[in-house]
């Protein structure tokens, strides 16, 4: 099928640019449009109907409650109205951006000061073929939706970097994200001033203090969210954000170091 399931030693924000590294390899052919092969449809998932409003109420109750004791009593609405949509969105929406990885509910706590042991959001996320990465997340809130490239690693940021500072390049960039911003949220800035060896009154500084470059957007809860409309709402999203996907491909790419050098 074209979904997998990632271990509770995941934590879904910090791990996306290492998870989409290992989705990449299912996909080694360069070149759109994508097909499937070799992987093979689950004809034991019904299709996606949408996320049920018992989603976000799941979620709600969760972040007070999050306590062994509750998600066992609650473990049946997780399936049905989290878990079991998710796989049903995630194997419909393979064909077009490859085998999705579903992060699992378990939260790990050996390093953390906070125990509580579930994830208050399921999420799920895959890599185009040119390096970009395609998430969605569904919490107490409602749904959001993201592509581009999270916490790039050390190669990818002096390659970006270098296209930043580059004229042609850097206001190329620019101008892409001026197109989406208003529509979509522009993440990834983490200096709050210019990365050794920039000026800090450089044209493009502020794209030269991002370590990563998303567009996403929050939809909440909105109706269409627990019909099939929701599926399109999604794929109209990363398809929208296509030309800043393009640009981060071509001038950045997936990292080229192993995974454990990547910090």
């Amino acid at each position: 099928m074209g979904t997998q399931e990632i271990g509770p030693g995941m934590a879904d924000a910090r791990s996306l640019h290492l998870v989409a590294q290992r989705c990449t390899r299912h996909w080694p052919n360069p070149g759109r449009p994508r097909t499937v092969s070799g992987v093979a449809e689950d004809t034991t998932v019904p299709p996606f109907e949408g996320f049920p409003a018992a989603a976000a109420e799941f979620y709600q109750q969760l972040t007070v409650h999050n306590t062994k004791e509750f998600w066992n009593a609650q473990r049946d609405v997780y399936e049905t109205a989290v878990r079991g949509p998710m796989l049903a969105l995630t194997q419909e929406l393979s064909a077009e951006f490859g085998q999705f990885k579903i992060f699992r509910p378990h939260r790990d706590v050996r390093f953390s000061t906070d125990k509580s042991p579930y994830k208050t959001s399921q999420g799920a996320v895959t890599e185009g073929l040119g390096g970009e990465f395609y998430y969605l997340q569904v919490n107490a809130d409602g749904l959001y939706v993201a592509s581009g490239y999270y916490q790039m690693a050390t190669d990818q940021l002096n390659r970006f970097r270098a296209a930043v500072d580059d004229e042609s390049t850097g206001e190329d960039v620019v101008a892409r994200v001026a197109a989406l911003e208003g529509k979509y949220t522009i993440s990834g800035r983490a200096l709050s001033t210019a990365p050794r060896g920039y000026p800090r009154d450089h044209p493009r500084i502020r794209f030269l203090q991002h370590k990563g470059l998303t567009a996403g957007r929050d939809f909440g809860a909105p109706d269409w969210l627990s019909t099939r409309q929701a599926k399109r709402r999604i794929t109209d999203t990363w398809r929208g954000a296509a030309a800043l996907n393009e640009w981060l491909n071509s001038y950045v790419g997936p990292s080229r170091l192993a995974p454990a050098e990547i910090h």
